[in-house]
């Protein structure tokens, strides 16, 4: 294909309201598909963390007054704005991330209606008036909570930005935003837009580097009164450890390790299509993604060979070309598909289709890998447990439902999961007896602007969208008012 430039983009850091230099030099960010540097970055610290901090604590004491309906209005602009630029947006995170140009497109547009979900949402947050037995007044209110630290992932480099920062600015906080190192200009083309659509200084702002550095002081700070984060249940787990001592709010959306069960009575031209179309989402590089493929004994072979039928269609390459799927993100994410297939293959597994890393011609510079269907899944492998961060279609066989259920719910994990079936007994029985924070039932589509998002275990805990997404950035306040002698 013919060379594409970068779209231009700021490449600073956004604090108070203006564009700066960091004090800890720059770093680089690479197109993964074709090895390029796209872009260097100015890379903040200590220095300007504290100063982000600083200045949406100032901010929080205006922005928390302003009205509801005020601040409606600016997250409006704001989503005009993101819908006016979305063929910029999605071609710089194309470039950057990888992921097809349709999909980083769709990321766009669901930026666009989680902004004005939440502009609306945030003027019904309603608090209560309880009854009382005496002649007082009783009130329950809802205030924001104050200043939000908010550390992004590089999978949904736009989405889970939008996803943090709508609700917590529709309830009346301010917010400072951590984005990868791998995936920051999605993150700076909004804080272009933020500043173009007039929110008040220090209201957003975002400060890049290192994770350890930015992460822990976000973490620690008595002036940060919030901490939501996407990524992994390791980091997860150092973040919530820093934050304890100051007993701040926290919220975690962390791994996955999705099942996804297709019953003897399900559709299966249905059941393998939304199994291919949704795993092939970023590349498999999704939290949610199908990772674990339970399949009934009596329909093993006529699925499989549904599923090997649609492989066929599964393309890969460059994401501006727009295939099915994209690059991995960088080389780590290679080695441990590798790993995990190897170990499989080594245990009695059989790889039916892909298997290799693609090097020739086009893939030669980028981190591709075939897309690949795994045969013969058991227990004492790797990948049964391992959250499979890559284009990998693990087929599981069962026989029971008890013990397809017991050995879906066998994982540390449980923010995704799926079943196929026609059957209501088996609808009702199985959606109960799942031990995740989301089920879809002969559907994929588990993430909405106006429903609950997040898990339980290790999977974190919290949620994002919705109502109950707004309700994380709020606090409860209990007034009595004598209204009598």
């Amino acid at each position: 294909m013919a060379k594409i430039d970068l779209p231009q983009v700021e490449t600073h850091l956004y604090i108070n309201g203006k564009w700066l230099e960091g004090s800890e030099g720059t770093f680089e960010v690479k197109n993964p598909a074709t090895g390029e540097i796209l872009a260097t970055v100015q890379k903040g610290g200590e220095k300007e963390t504290k100063e982000a901090i600083q200045a949406a604590n100032k901010a929080f004491e205006g922005w928390s007054q302003t009205s509801p309906a005020e601040r409606a209005k600016l997250m409006n602009k704001m989503a005009d704005l993101v819908e006016n630029d979305s063929e910029r947006l999605a071609k710089i995170m194309t470039m950057e991330q990888g992921k097809p140009l349709s999909q980083a497109a769709a990321e766009i547009q669901t930026n666009v209606e989680n902004l004005r979900w939440n502009a609306a949402e945030g003027q019904r947050i309603l608090g209560d008036i309880v009854p009382s037995p005496t002649t007082n007044q009783w009130q329950a209110r809802k205030q924001p909570v104050g200043v939000v630290g908010a550390i992004t992932p590089w999978n949904f480099p736009s989405n889970m930005i939008i996803r943090k920062i709508s609700p917590a600015i529709a309830a009346g906080c301010t917010v400072i935003l951590k984005p990868a190192k791998a995936t920051p200009l999605s993150a700076l083309a909004l804080m272009e837009l933020f500043d173009q659509a007039g929110f008040p200084e220090g209201v957003v702002n975002i400060v890049m580097g290192d994770s350890s550095t930015i992460g822990k002081i976000l973490s620690e700070s008595d002036d940060i009164q919030k901490i939501t984060f996407t990524g992994s249940t390791e980091v997860g787990q150092i973040l919530n450890e820093q934050a304890a001592p100051t007993l701040k709010k926290v919220s975690m959306e962390l791994g996955g390790h999705a099942p996804f069960i297709i019953f003897p009575d399900a559709d299966l031209e249905l059941a393998t299509e939304m199994l291919i179309k949704t795993k092939f989402i970023n590349n498999g590089q999704v939290c949610t993604s199908p990772n674990r493929i339970f399949i009934h004994k009596e329909i093993k072979q006529k699925a499989t060979d549904l599923i090997m039928e649609k492989m066929k269609g599964v393309s890969v390459g460059n994401g501006l070309d727009d295939p099915t799927t994209g690059p991995l993100i960088n080389e780590e994410g290679i080695e441990k598909i590798e790993e995990q297939l190897k170990d499989a293959v080594d245990k009695g597994a059989q790889i039916l289709c892909g298997g290799k890393r693609l090097t020739e011609g086009e893939y030669a510079n980028g981190f591709f890998f075939e897309p690949t269907v795994l045969d013969g899944v058991t227990k004492e492998m790797a990948i049964f447990y391992e959250e499979t961060f890559g284009p990998v279609i693990p087929l599981i066989t069962f026989e029971e439902e008890d013990q397809v259920i017991k050995d879906a719910n066998d994982t540390i994990f449980g923010l995704a999961s799926y079943f196929f079936s026609t059957n209501i007994h088996t609808v009702d029985h199985v959606s109960n007896q799942l031990q995740y924070g989301m089920v879809g039932v002969n559907d994929t589509a588990i993430s909405n602007s106006a429903t609950p998002f997040g898990g339980v275990k290790h999977s974190g805990f919290g949620r994002e969208n919705g109502t109950y997404g707004v309700e994380e950035y709020i606090e409860v306040k209990f007034v009595t008012i004598r209204t009598a002698k």
